[in-house]
């Protein structure tokens, strides 16, 4: 199992969520993102420096990305393709992208931006990370790895 983020929009309290928890687990954590970011020395913590653009980050995590892995994004579209090849993807705001829910999710969002582009809403994009968003992040987390865990042994 490795725990692959996209990490050019996570937040930092995620991030850190992450760290500690790959490190309890003894889980290979990947940050992918187009910027430098830092992870403490660990041989379990690495990050990927991929080339600015549009969904490369993205396009990257999913050819790695396989069955029984863990894709941490709130990238619905990047969701929606690892959920697709069997890996499973969790937002950092505590919710598990499943078959059924990610395409829902994708709809949704697909139509949202239409309605945007329509000049039909205005604003858009996601409300500030909370705590209680960190507290059910890490919750999700720790019930992922907790069944991940159990399995592997």
């Amino acid at each position: 199992m490795t725990i692959w983020a996209d990490g050019d929009a996570l937040p930092a309290n995620a991030r850190d969520l992450l760290f500690r928890a790959a490190l309890r687990v003894g889980v290979p954590l990947v940050l992918v993102a187009n910027k430098v970011l830092r992870v403490p020395e660990s041989p379990y913590l690495s990050t990927v420096l991929v080339e600015a653009g549009a969904d490369v980050a993205d396009h990257w995590i999913v050819e790695r990305a396989e069955p029984g892995d863990l894709v941490v994004t709130a990238d619905i579209p990047l969701a929606n393709r690892v959920v697709t090849k069997g890996a499973e993807a969790l937002d950092p705001r505590g919710s598990l992208y499943t078959e059924q829910n990610v395409r829902e999710r994708l709809a949704l969002r697909d139509l949202m931006a239409d309605l945007r582009g329509a000049d039909m809403i205005t604003g858009g994009g996601p409300p500030p990370y909370t705590k209680k968003d960190a507290q059910r992040f890490a919750n999700a987390l720790n019930a992922y790895l907790s069944r991940g865990t159990k399995k592997a042994t």
